[in-house]
């Protein structure tokens, strides 16, 4: 009698674990280490090699942004935006914006051998005239968060194309990097938070090629 009883639940348990709990089973598929999808490595692997230093390919955006870069120049891929310095330091945007829906634009940056926060130069008005002044580009910081390898701070302040912008900063090989996204309506700052973490968790290390 007793394994006639227990026969019903086990069937129920498997049907459970074989669904995955629904979403929150496919979120608990980022547990397994990400891969930067074979469309974006090529643009990845050039800008790696071209600043000869670690990038991170961004294997999750969100919708409908992708992470592409192609080939490592600028403009190339369909929204993506690609700028980079002559220190080598540089900016990857992505930006999708419809009237009457609303804006989704996220940031990759990185500036190599350093690992200070640079600073910005913010203009302000003051005893009738314009005040120039220089700033940490990312401020304000509202604790750290663990996404694999990376342990990141949450700045919520933020200069420059970042502004209006949650940024998270972190340090990786001597160098620093950051992942920021607009907080626009009608997305909500706690949408954006969650959209960056799960940025964070899909960031694959492409290295120079030797």
């Amino acid at each position: 009698m007793r394994s006639s009883a227990v026969a019903p639940l086990l069937v129920v348990l498997l049907a459970l674990a074989s669904s995955g709990c629904g979403q929150g089973g496919a979120d608990a598929a980022t547990t397994s280490k990400p891969k930067c999808p074979a469309a974006l490595k090529l643009g990845w692997q050039t800008l790696a090699n071209r600043i000869d230093t670690d990038v991170y390919c961004p294997a999750w955006l969100p919708n409908p942004l992708v992470g592409k870069i192609d080939k490592g120049e600028a403009g190339a891929a369909d929204n993506a935006v690609l700028s980079v310095s002559k220190d080598k330091s540089y900016l990857a945007s992505w930006i999708w914006v419809e009237a009457q829906t609303g804006e989704v634009h996220v940031i990759l940056r990185a500036y190599p051998g350093r690992t200070t926060i640079p600073t910005c130069v913010v203009t302000e008005a003051g005893s009738g005239a314009q005040v120039k002044h220089r700033v940490p580009c990312f401020a304000d910081p509202h604790g750290t968060v663990h996404a694999g390898p990376i342990t990141a701070t949450l700045y919520t302040v933020n200069q420059g194309a970042d502004q209006w912008h949650l940024v998270y900063a972190w340090r990786h090989a001597g160098s620093l990097y950051t992942a920021s996204q607009h907080v626009a309506a009608p997305l909500t700052y706690d949408t954006v938070n969650a959209d960056l973490r799960r940025i964070l968790t899909h960031l694959v290390v492409v290295a120079p090629a030797a």
